[in-house]
């Protein structure tokens, strides 16, 4: 029965592509348009949870995004709103329609997509590149022949390497995470748990990936995939750090928020210090167990209070 509904929801996908396949030619505007991410990839393909991520190349990419009547022509849509994509240089529709089919159009001037081909482009614009179409992508439209260009791009870029980072790097990462385990642990006391929350369960969080990248590359070698923000972490991340992961994340709750602190603080501590030793840094210990031996202090004065 599971395997039945797998394949009914991306034989739904596959209709809906069709359709907005069909719609987009008689669109003028829309000079070219991508699927990228899982349903256009071999690696990691798209499986029943999967959704559908379709770049727009327009010429009226405002159309897009300030008017949704659009949406209409090519399925029935439940709800649609915009915000900005995960580099944050251009919006993305995103539209749930029925069927629970959830798609995300990213809108993309023409203009704009034709710099990023021009030859000599930086290499930040090379890493986000071979990010968005190095994976895999699907073309469904390309009226002007700009995607063969894509395609040549990423020929000629064949994936960086990541590079190591610098001691001056690591050490930035380690002492913004300490910086704010203190700041967390201050507004634990205060009561401003909300705030608490979000610095755990966000940015010590966005610091504790970093660290773990960093880690599963020296410890594999630096070509080794550990994919993009997180994405299947429980397939390329040291077992031992999944394990820390487990009490690393807070309820909203006093006391779970400042175990949590505790153990996002063990974990970190932890993956530092391989690294540091693989890559031949030094590690902050003095800074650290000043700071976890006050922490500590203060949330078992903050135990005995509440």
């Amino acid at each position: 029965m599971k395997t039945s509904n797998k394949l009914s929801i991306n034989s739904q996908y596959e209709k809906f592509i069709e359709r907005f396949f069909k719609w987009a030619k008689t669109r003028q505007d829309i000079r070219a348009a991508i699927v990228i991410g899982s349903r256009a990839r071999l690696d990691h393909p798209a499986d029943e949870w999967a959704d559908l991520d379709i770049i727009v190349i327009s010429t009226n990419p405002e159309y897009y995004t300030s008017e949704a009547e659009w949406v209409d022509n090519i399925g029935n849509p439940l709800l649609t709103f915009v915000e900005p994509t995960p580099t944050g240089d251009t919006m993305e529709r995103r539209v749930l329609f029925e069927g629970m089919l959830d798609v995300d159009f990213s809108i993309v001037p023409k203009r704009g997509f034709q710099q990023l081909l021009q030859p000599g482009i930086n290499p930040q614009t090379t890493v986000q590149i071979s990010n968005i179409f190095g994976r895999g992508m699907r073309v469904l439209v390309d009226k002007d022949g700009m995607l063969a260009q894509v395609r040549k791009l990423l020929e000629s870029i064949q994936n960086p390497t990541p590079s190591p980072p610098t001691q001056d790097e690591f050490v930035q990462v380690v002492n913004d995470f300490i910086y704010h385990s203190v700041w967390t642990a201050k507004h634990i006391r205060r009561g401003e748990l909300w705030w608490a929350l979000g610095c755990v369960n966000c940015k010590l969080s966005f610091l504790l990936l970093r660290m773990i990248e960093w880690h599963a590359r020296v410890t594999h070698g630096w070509n080794y995939d550990t994919w993009l923000r997180g994405r299947f972490l429980e397939e390329w991340a040291d077992r031992r750090v999944q394990k820390g992961l487990r009490k690393a994340y807070a309820h909203y709750d006093r006391e779970d928020i400042a175990e949590a602190l505790l153990g996002a603080m063990d974990l970190f501590r932890w993956v530092s210090i391989q690294t540091a030793d693989k890559l031949g840094f030094s590690y902050p210990t003095s800074a650290d167990r000043q700071v976890a031996d006050w922490i500590e202090s203060w949330l078992l004065k903050e135990n005995r209070t509440h």
